[in-house]
């Protein structure tokens, strides 16, 4: 027996330190300020497209951005930027390679020539990349917001001197309030500030059969197509006194905002997809992306759920990005067919209690306890950790939710007493393959309900559901193929007891620990809640299966036709998001 307990131990540590090491599909990306990550102090709204580009790759990819401001294919390899990305490069990984703006400039630790240095140093990125089992992918420059009568030499020598007053030094600290010098008189067409910079990648990349993406096309198009005055929308136009990083403002035709990176880092990646069609199944595009890190379009989730235009008939996606963020979420009626989309490590948390005082000195009570309201209908949520962190307080609601057709997929629900408030009486909600723990009634309210392949977990003894379905409603909730789990020590937790009469609870083909009491349901200390109650199970198993003890007023179905998901969901519309619709 020891020895092959000793093999399991052996086997797990093995596993463990296997997945441990499991590498993911990395993109370096090397180049300038137009690519580089930014920093976010002072509300600064500049971010390079780069820093843009995980909010539009599945979590599979992973992008490690090197790309820093003012650097030259030369200065990145003289300053050993170069060696400590080849250092991380494994076989199977990106580097994507985007050089320009700072070699056309004619400081001797940045300039290089095209057909000549420049395309030297794009091929050995190219060639020490192969060498290492990597997949190199060139870019050439974006365009500068240059817009002029004719192809201007002096103003393409103004747009230069324009760029390079914000990076002056690339080693020295940027003064984000410099003041910029006018490019030159605006016309309706954008003048080329590249020249020959903008085909080495192009020549080199056809050389050495490497793929390429051209985005200065993709810019130009762009900022060309909405003109002078609309696509200063997308570079560092603001005004003087409205953001604290930048109090004498800014005029800048070079670099990025946060829009301006996430509508280029869309198109862009569209272009990746076709010059490297692998990673095209690791596309995503969403509505919106909320991010901590400054990559996404808000930090908060709120701002984003905001930012929807009422009653919009259209799905909003919203990928939320990694990250805690504590917010007190609320989702009003008027934002409707919302969908979050979270990454591994994304939680929504909040820690009020029904103890908790408003601003009146009052308490908030259960139902203002909640660290997220849905209230608006066809809400969808996927891979979203729903918290609430007060602790064993007492009612403390991680989810309150209201909407109709609400779908909720691979997603946790974490609190003690009251964790989730299924609190419509006309809302239907579909929890498919979730995660919900508590303690005390951590299910309860008004809803229809069905939980898919749900794992229910009890903290200690309590009660799994507290349901107060309405009379006459045809369900209220109803587990199927669910796992019904507890902590060590917690050996008496009841299936359901019934907040109102009336009360609808079912369980079909689950799987239930020790933990579950003989008796299974309980009655809330009033006998005449059983004469009202629908409590039923089919097929349960597992140690908390106890057909024979069971409460008198539960019964046994004979089969379960009459609670199939399409029939409990369906309602007068048929809804049934198992079939998608």
């Amino acid at each position: 027996m020891r020895r092959y307990l000793t093999l399991l131990i052996g086997l797990f540590l093995v596993m463990t330190a296997f997945k441990a090491d499991q590498h993911k599909t990395t993109i370096f990306m090397i180049g300038d300020s137009t690519m580089a990550n930014k920093s976010l102090d002072g509300g600064n709204p500049e971010r390079g497209w780069g820093q843009m580009l995980p909010g539009f790759l599945s979590e599979e990819i992973v992008v490690d951005n090197h790309a820093v401001n003012g650097r030259s294919s030369k200065s990145f390899i003289d300053e050993g930027r170069w060696d400590k990305v080849l250092s991380l490069i494994r076989p199977g990984d990106y580097v994507f390679i985007q050089f320009g703006h700072n070699d056309e400039k004619p400081k001797a630790d940045r300039h290089t020539d095209p057909g000549s240095t420049f395309d030297d140093n794009l091929r050995k990125f190219v060639n020490e990349t192969r060498a290492k089992g990597g997949k190199p992918v060139l870019f050439n420059s974006i365009i500068r917001r240059n817009f002029g009568a004719a192809n201007d030499a002096n103003a393409v020598q103004a747009a230069v001197k324009q760029d390079d007053a914000f990076y002056v030094n690339p080693d020295a600290k940027r003064d984000p309030s410099a003041a910029a010098e006018p490019a030159a008189v605006e016309g309706m067409k954008l003048i080329d500030t590249h020249g020959a910079y903008l085909e080495s990648p192009r020549n080199v990349a056809r050389e050495l059969n490497v793929p390429f993406v051209d985005m200065n096309k993709i810019t130009h198009d762009l900022v060309e197509g909405m003109g002078p005055e609309d696509s200063k929308a997308l570079f560092m136009w603001v005004a003087p006194n409205t953001v604290p990083a930048i109090p004498k403002g800014r005029e800048d035709n070079t670099h990025l905002n946060v829009h301006g990176g996430r509508v280029i880092a869309g198109l862009t990646i569209d272009e990746i997809a076709k010059a490297v069609p692998e990673l095209a199944p690791y596309v995503r595009h969403y509505d919106y992306v909320v991010a901590k890190d400054g990559s996404g379009d808000f930090f908060t989730v709120q701002e984003a759920i905001d930012a929807v235009p009422d009653f919009r008939k259209n799905r909003t996606t919203i990928l939320v990005r990694p990250g805690e963020y504590k917010e007190k979420i609320v989702i009003p009626e008027t934002k409707r067919n919302i969908a979050l989309i979270g990454q591994e490590g994304t939680v929504l948390t909040y820690d009020d209690h029904a103890r908790t005082l408003n601003s009146f000195g009052e308490e908030k009570g259960t139902s203002g306890s909640s660290s997220c309201y849905i209230y608006g209908p066809d809400f969808y949520a996927e891979n979203i950790t729903f918290d609430n962190s007060a602790g064993p307080v007492g009612q403390a609601v991680a989810c309150f939710v209201s909407g109709d057709r609400a779908h909720f997929k691979n997603c946790r629900f974490l609190g003690n007493q009251d964790t989730l408030y299924t609190y419509g009486k006309q809302s239907r909600q579909y929890y498919e393959n979730c995660y919900i723990e508590g303690t005390v009634d951590f299910i309860f309210g008004s809803s229809t309900a069905v939980f898919d392949g749900c794992r229910i977990h009890s903290k200690r003894d309590g009660y799994l559901t507290a349901p107060s379905t309405p009379q006459g409603a045809p369900y209220g909730y109803v587990f199927y193929d669910c796992s019904i789990t507890a902590d060590p020590g917690v050996n008496k937790v009841y299936l359901s007891r019934p907040w109102r009469p009336y009360a609808q609870a079912v369980f079909i083909n689950c799987l239930m620990d020790r933990h579950i009491t003989p008796e299974g349901w309980h009655n809330w200390g009033k006998a005449e809640n059983e004469k009202t109650v629908t409590y039923a199970e089919y097929g349960s198993r597992g140690a908390g299966a106890n057909k024979a003890k069971r409460a008198s007023f539960g019964k046994q179905l004979k089969n379960t036709k009459d609670y199939e998901i399409s029939k409990v969901l369906g309602g007068e519309d048929g809804w049934n998001p198992k079939a998608g619709n």
